[in-house]
C-alpha cells in the first residue's frame, strides 16, 4: 500500500465516534496529515418474509433533517455480523430469523472511515417484540414487496447506503435462484 502513517493524534473522543489526525507519508512520498474518524462497523438486513416482502424501518436522521426509509440494522458494537443482525433485526422490528445469510460486506465511506457494514439476507421469520431505543422512538416499520423496495432505490427514495447495496445484493441473489 502507499500510505505510511508516522504517528496518530487522537483529536476528539466521544459515545459512538473518534476523531484522529494521522501525520503521513502520502503516495507520492511527501507528508501530509490525514484526518479520518473511527465508529463501529454496522450491519443492514433484508428482512425477507415468505410473500417476498421487505421489512423496512423509516426514522428521523439529525444530520440529513429529514425522515428515511431503510432497511433495518445499526452498529455491530463488538457483536460478529450475524450476531448484531440478529440483535438489530430484533430491536427495530420485533423479528426473529431462522436462516441468516451474508449478502456481502461495503466500505460505504473509505475516505473517511475504516468502518465496515455487512449486509444480511434474513428468512423463515417469527414476530415478536419490538425492543427501540430512545434514539429510535418515532421509527416505524412497513412491508414493501422486494421489487418495490428495488424500485425505491431507483427513483431515489431509499438512498442510505447499506440499504441500497443490500436491496440489490438481495435481490440479485433471488433472481438467480429462480433461473
Amino acid at each position: 500500500m502507499g500510505w505510511l502513517r508516522k504517528s496518530r493524534t487522537l483529536l476528539h473522543e466521544g459515545p459512538v465516534v473518534r476523531l484522529y489526525q494521522d501525520d503521513v507519508v502520502r503516495p507520492d512520498g511527501k507528508r501530509g496529515l490525514y484526518s479520518h474518524v473511527a465508529v463501529t462497523d454496522g450491519v443492514r438486513v433484508v428482512a425477507l418474509d415468505e410473500q417476498g416482502r421487505v421489512a423496512l424501518v423509516e426514522d428521523d436522521f439529525y444530520l440529513q433533517g429529514r425522515r428515511m426509509v431503510h432497511l433495518p440494522g445499526g452498529g455491530c458494537e463488538g457483536q460478529a455480523p450475524l450476531d448484531a443482525a440478529t440483535r438489530e433485526l430484533a430491536e427495530e422490528t420485533g423479528l426473529a430469523s431462522a436462516n441468516l445469510q451474508m449478502l456481502g460486506i461495503i466500505d460505504p465511506l473509505p475516505a473517511i472511515t475504516s468502518a465496515r457494514t455487512s449486509l444480511v439476507l434474513a428468512t423463515d421469520l417469527r414476530h415478536g417484540q419490538v425492543r427501540r431505543d430512545a434514539t429510535e422512538v418515532g421509527m416505524t416499520m412497513q412491508w414493501l414487496p422486494l421489487c418495490d423496495a428495488v424500485e425505491a432505490v431507483v427513483t431515489g427514495e431509499i438512498s442510505e447506503s447499506g440499504s441500497v447495496a443490500g436491496l440489490l445484493l438481495a435481490e440479485r441473489r433471488l433472481g438467480q435462484r429462480r433461473r
